[in-house]
């Protein structure tokens, strides 16, 4: 399994969220709320999850979408599922 460099992870789930937000990148800091600031709606959050799934080849059961309330919380859970 090869090594997770925790801060290439976050700046692409930073990318990869911010395009499907539409908003920029900057905005996207490890703790803002996606639905509160960032004004994310469940479709987005839905959209984030396959998205993340396909681009690093794992299955998050969609019970965990509740988590994933910032970037700091989808990067540890993907790094979670990452090394299993």
């Amino acid at each position: 399994m090869p090594e997770i460099n925790s801060q290439n992870l976050e700046q692409e789930l930073r990318s990869l969220i911010a395009s499907i937000v539409e908003i920029d990148e900057k905005k996207i800091t490890p703790e803002a709320k996606f639905i509160e600031d960032l004004g994310m709606d469940s479709m987005m959050a839905l959209e984030i999850l396959a998205s993340v799934e396909k681009k690093y080849k794992i299955r998050i059961p969609e019970e965990n979408l509740a988590k994933m309330t910032n970037l700091n919380k989808v990067a540890d859970l993907v790094k979670g599922f990452l090394s299993k």
